[in-house]
This record gives C-alpha cells, sequence and structure tokens, in this order.
C-alpha cells in the first residue's frame, strides 16, 4: 500500500502543480481576452475528462470484473450510478456558485462571492483526484504491472494537462470579480488541492476493499462525467458562440484518448 499512496501523490501533486501553472495565467492574460479563453478552456477539460472516464476508468473495471469471472456490465454501470450520486449530493451539500450564475448552489452560507466561484470549481477537482489515486491503487493490487503503471501515469498527465486551462478558468473569473491578480492566483491554486487529499484517502479505501475496485473504477468515472455534463460543457458553451468551446471539448478528448492508447 505504501507504493501506491507514494505514486498516488506524486500523480495527483503533478495535477495539483499544473493547476497551479495555469492559474499563474492570471499575470499574463489581460481581461478582454478571458472569456473565450475560459470557454476554449473549459471545453478542453470537458474533453479529456469525457476520455479518461471511458478509456482510464469504464473499460478498466469492465475489465477488472471479468478477470475475477463476474458480469463486467454490473459493476461498470452500478459503480457508476453511485458516482453520480455521489455528486448529487455534493452539489445538493457544497455552497458554491458557478462562473455567470447569479445565484449560488447548495446549503445557504454567508460566503462571499469569490469564495463560491473557487468552492464550484474546487468540486470539480474531487472526481479527477479521485481518478488518479484509484488508477495507481489498481496498478499497485496487480503487483506493479508496468503497463499499469503507464496507464496511470497516461491518466495523471492527461488530467494535468487540462488542469492547466482549469487553473486559468478559475483564476482569470476572480481577477474579473475584483481580486487582485496575486489573490486570484492563490485561490485558483487551491482549488487544486483537493487532488492529492481524494488521490491519497481512494488509495486507503481501495487497499481494504480490493473485490470492489471495478466499482471505485466506475464510480470516479460517474462522477467526472457527471461534472462535465452539469458544469463544464454548459459553461463552455457561454456566449453567442459555441464553436471556440464545442473545439475545446473536441481537441480534449483526442488528446487524451491518445495519451492513454499510446502510453497505456
Amino acid at each position: 500500500m505504501i507504493q501506491a499512496l507514494v505514486w498516488a501523490a506524486a500523480g495527483t501533486g503533478f495535477t495539483f502543480a499544473m493547476t497551479s501553472l495555469g492559474a499563474a495565467m492570471v499575470f499574463f492574460l489581460r481581461r478582454k481576452s478571458s472569456a473565450l479563453l475560459q470557454r476554449i478552456f473549459l471545453g478542453f477539460a470537458a474533453g479529456v475528462m469525457i476520455a479518461a472516464s471511458v478509456w482510464s476508468l469504464l473499460i478498466p473495471a469492465i475489465e477488472e470484473a471479468e478477470a475475477a469471472g463476474g458480469i463486467g456490465w454490473i459493476p461498470a454501470a452500478g459503480g457508476f450510478i453511485l458516482g453520480i450520486l455521489l455528486m448529487l449530493a455534493l452539489d445538493g451539500l457544497l455552497p458554491h456558485l458557478h462562473s455567470g450564475a447569479v445565484r449560488a448552489e447548495g446549503l445557504p452560507s454567508s460566503f462571499r462571492r469569490t469564495t463560491l466561484l473557487v468552492l464550484a470549481v474546487t468540486l470539480h477537482n474531487i472526481p479527477e483526484g479521485m481518478a488518479v489515486g484509484l488508477s495507481f491503487a489498481r496498478a499497485a493490487q496487480h503487483n506493479g504491472e508496468a503497463g499499469l503503471i503507464a496507464a496511470a501515469g497516461a491518466l495523471a498527465l492527461g488530467i494535468g494537462i487540462q488542469n492547466f486551462p482549469e487553473g486559468a478558468a478559475v483564476s482569470l473569473p476572480l481577477q474579473q470579480e475584483g481580486l487582485s491578480r496575486p489573490r486570484a492566483f492563490l485561490y485558483g491554486a487551491l482549488s487544486g488541492v483537493v487532488e492529492p487529499i481524494f488521490g491519497v484517502l481512494v488509495v486507503l479505501a481501495a487497499a481494504q476493499l480490493t473485490p470492489f475496485m471495478p466499482w471505485l473504477l466506475s464510480a470516479a468515472a460517474g462522477a467526472m462525467l457527471y461534472v462535465v455534463v452539469e458544469e463544464l460543457i454548459p459553461e463552455a458553451h457561454l456566449g453567442e458562440h459555441s464553436h471556440p468551446g464545442t473545439l475545446g471539448v473536441m481537441a480534449g478528448f483526442l488528446v487524451m484518448m491518445i495519451l492513454d492508447v499510446a502510453l497505456g
């Protein structure tokens, strides 16, 4: 388990670092250009998460179940539903505000608007950390099989790549809300800190729930796709023209598919 924890910490540490680098874009981009870039960034993140949910989570979940002598689609479908229910619960409980929205979601709170915006993206990052952590936990359960380590590394790389634009998509709106560039960067970077936390937590859980690995993998997929459909794609298509967001989704999907097939 120690090996899996080290791998998961390294993988999610990388994704967190990429979020921080993306948040640093607030120091280099002007406000006028940020709206279009935000749509592209969010679309790209959505595309990566869709591809990762299929190739890195659902297909491995089915393969794990069938290798254990079970029916592949049962834990894939069941875990997928559990992941959706988890995000529905978090969405209903955690106070947050989506970019461009007027009213906050979740339980009533006295949080400032900027805090609610950060919490909305923090919610995105929970399933991403879970996905990377579970991929490395799966590799550890198979005695560090080279192909599974490569697949987990490809997932961490893909999530890290999409975290760069996602970090920018946090810090830029915060600057538009009136925060200084350094504070917008800090809040944007901190929105990704849940990834290492949940990455390590799911490794600890997986060590005790080895037979349920297919359920855990597909739950992470369900949680990620919930975020994509509920938040990323709608926000990527705000404004008159949807083409930038749409092309961002296609580009993200293509990049993650190539990474997973080529490296995994």
